[in-house]
């Protein structure tokens, strides 16, 4: 039968049989690896809880592993890095170490991985202060309310879908609809003093494309870009959304406007999918377990303004394969979200970029953020949008007689201007003052 004891007695235990292995504290009590059933490793003979470091040793071969459940006295593991050449009965040592994350200025300008080690060639990570990351949300009555406008940079958002200083928000967008190009903007363009990237499960090519050639040095420099690519362990990807949301807090503590640009919530999902059916749990919708998206909603809601000056806005990015916006976790996503933009395949393939649709696009902060004369003249532009897209099939094969509706007239007659207002190369930045105007400019009849 085995002891119970108190965590005080575990961790007293545990502290007074440390012993040094390759200059890391490690625990003597060590386990062995019982099996390995796809990416899970199972071990018998160690009791710790879940979150702990574990090294997997072997003639030649010593990997990290993560503890992410347990079942009686076996212990579920997910290694950090390559699996290959572990066998059967390898030594299981505990880890002693104390999760921390380095924050401030000097990680500004630097491209770090998902356990906070540099990937950009520029020597060792110097920080002005090490943190224990911090899994609570804050309490919402000392959150600061949205109530100002974040100027983007990018004309159709700036108008339709209006930002606050402090909104957590979604870019929904398939493949190939300008998602990857847009996020580039929103992070050249953002009026905010600090941006912080987290590139959740992407391929490897396209981080180096999106650091390089859509963000830019300059835009790099005010930046902190926390990378896990498609190949590494989903433990890893976990960490790094995590890591990425605890250097954005730190920054926005001590003041300063942050942008979280998290590309993507999607993959976030995927990883904690892959450990949840790794370790038994059953899937509940479509292959996604119930676990999965209450992790979404915490991960979400440590973002946001916090109850002193500076402020948190973030901008998650969701896939929906195949264009199917009832994804469960696009589905889940809106729920929980303050709004979401929606990107257009149809638009991005009639050349209109960024793809934005309007009707779909929504901010649930915009009437806290704008004017009423902002409001009037969204409204406007959307009734003559919205007209068209009823009737786009009736004009299209000509079977609509001009006169019939003054409304659609003026909708047909308005087309062009319309879809040009929603044009913006990407290196032109629009800010929000100039994008109001453009739109004042388009219908000057409901500014009056």
């Amino acid at each position: 039968m085995l002891q119970t004891r108190t965590v005080d007695q575990w961790l007293d235990q545990l502290n007074a049989c440390r012993s040094g292995l390759n200059g890391v504290n490690t625990f003597s009590v060590s386990g062995r690896l019982r099996r390995s059933v796809g990416m899970t490793l199972e071990a018998e003979g160690i009791h710790v809880p879940i979150g702990v470091r574990c090294r997997i040793l072997n003639p030649g071969l010593d990997i990290e592993a993560e503890v992410v459940g347990f079942e009686d006295d076996r212990t579920f593991l997910i290694p950090l890095a390559d699996s290959q050449g572990i066998r059967p009965g390898a030594r299981v040592v505990p880890v002693l170490t104390e999760a921390r994350t380095a924050v401030g200025d000097r990680l500004l300008g630097r491209v770090i991985d998902g356990l906070g080690r540099p990937l950009d060639g520029r020597g060792e990570l110097r920080a002005d202060e090490w943190v224990t990351p911090s899994e609570s949300a804050d309490n919402p009555l000392e959150r600061a309310p949205v109530d100002k406008p974040l100027d983007v940079g990018v004309r159709s958002i700036n108008t339709f879908t209006t930002i606050g200083q402090g909104q957590r928000i979604g870019l929904f967008a398939g493949s190939g609809v300008g998602k990857s190009v847009l996020l580039g903007m929103i992070t050249r363009f953002t009026a905010a003093d600090v941006v912080v990237v987290g590139l959740i499960g992407e391929r490897g090519r396209e981080v180096q494309e999106f650091i390089h050639n859509i963000l830019g040095p300059a835009a790099q420099e005010r930046s902190v870009i926390v990378a896990s690519p498609a190949d590494t362990s989903p433990v890893h990807r976990i960490h790094a959304a995590e890591r990425a949301t605890t250097i954005a807090r730190h920054f926005r503590d001590q003041g300063k406007n942050v942008l979280l640009l998290m590309d993507s919530l999607t993959r976030y999902a995927q990883a904690h999918r892959e450990i949840a059916l790794a370790v038994g749990e059953p899937p509940a919708t479509k292959g996604y377990t119930a676990s999965v998206f209450a992790r979404l909603s915490e991960l979400v809601e440590r973002a946001g303004n916090g109850p002193g000056a500076g402020s948190l806005t973030a901008v998650y990015t969701v896939l929906v394969d195949g264009d199917d916006h009832n994804d469960p976790v696009a589905d889940s996503a809106r729920s929980f979200l303050d709004g979401h933009i929606v990107l257009n395949r149809a638009l991005a393939e009639a050349g209109v970029y960024p793809a934005l649709d309007v009707e779909r696009s929504i901010s649930r902060v915009m009437p806290a953020v704008t004017s009423e004369q902002h409001r009037r003249l969204t409204a406007r532009f959307l009734r003559l949008y919205a007209t068209y897209e009823q009737n786009k099939d009736l004009i299209t094969v000509g079977a609509y007689s001009a006169g019939s509706d003054p409304l659609v007239d003026e909708a047909i007659a308005r087309r062009p201007e319309m879809l040009d207002f929603l044009r913006q190369e990407m290196e032109a930045s629009v800010s929000f003052a100039d994008s109001l105007a453009s739109l004042s400019a388009l219908f000057p009849e409901a500014d009056a």
